[in-house]
């Protein structure tokens, strides 16, 4: 019986003027909806993306996470130590090095995670790189590696997972905006730039998967708890706070939770949308 032929049921047999309650099924938990699945989440080695793997891991979501060197860290180390507090959990996990710049690299990386862990259901594109600088001293490489690492980059992911998604009819892309795409400060306008572009990029995308439906979001995080924050001077994270409607910088996990539930059949009808995570740092 169809949910309108059991809906008309009961209405037929309800008493006169008596009101009708229709039966939905049980809501399952979000847990329960990417529980089994295979997330791909780049950048995943430390900050939001580590966060954003263990958010999976701790579903019951297989993780594939990417990971590139970069000079003064140890991001291998800290790669090998996501892996394992994720192999801890009990779920498959890949983890490789991938350069999201090179579509070959990225390519190669699709097809490893499809033949180690049996498919890819979520992309995350975390990975994100800053040179900041007064727009006037901004020399052209500064520009341009930001560009092909925050924009190209989530390009090459996209068009990656594009086709198996697309094979299989699902598939949930969210991509990792920013507060400054909407509100830059000084010194940041290729930052800025990659994170407006990289919205435009969500909205399109959104428009050209969502047939064979695939949801396409983006997540726009405030100012968060993460090694970067480190090295921005004490009176940035001050001020950050204090604009903050609610008096405090995001944890990790604050934006991590929100990725996670984007992916889930909970958000199954939010397509092409930018979820702002900031504590209201927009609103001042």
């Amino acid at each position: 019986m169809t949910p309108t032929a059991w809906t008309l049921a009961a209405r037929e047999v309800a008493p006169a003027g008596a009101a009708v309650v229709e039966e939905r099924p049980e809501a399952r938990r979000l847990a329960e909806t990417v529980q089994g699945r295979v997330a791909v989440v780049t950048g995943g080695a430390t900050g939001l993306g580590r966060a954003t793997c263990m958010e999976f891991a701790q579903r019951g979501t297989a993780v594939a996470f990417n990971y590139l060197d970069l000079p003064g860290r140890d991001v291998a180390a800290q790669a090998l130590l996501t892996e394992t507090a994720i192999r801890a959990l009990g779920v498959p996990v890949y983890c490789a090095r991938c350069d999201v710049r090179r579509r070959q690299d990225v390519e190669q990386f699709v097809v490893a995670v499809r033949e180690r862990l049996g498919g890819v259901h979520f992309l995350v594109n975390n990975a994100g790189v800053t040179h900041d600088g007064a727009l006037w001293r901004l020399t052209p490489e500064a520009w341009q590696e930001v560009l092909d690492t925050n924009v190209t980059g989530a390009f090459n992911c996209i068009q990656g997972v594009a086709q198996p998604m697309r094979a299989q009819r699902f598939g949930k892309i969210v991509n990792v905006a920013s507060h400054q795409a909407f509100r830059p400060g000084f010194g940041i306008s290729n930052y800025a730039a990659s994170k407006a572009a990289l919205i435009g990029l969500t909205k399109s995308a959104a428009v050209d998967l969502g047939p064979s439906n695939i949801n396409v979001n983006a997540v726009a995080p405030g100012f968060m708890k993460t090694e970067l924050l480190t090295t921005l001077p004490r009176e940035v994270l001050e001020r950050a706070e204090h604009e903050s409607v609610l008096g405090r910088v995001a944890e990790p996990e604050d934006i991590a939770r929100v990725i996670v539930f984007l992916c889930s059949d909970a958000a199954r009808h939010i397509t092409g949308q930018v979820i702002v995570v900031d504590g209201g740092l927009t609103l001042a």
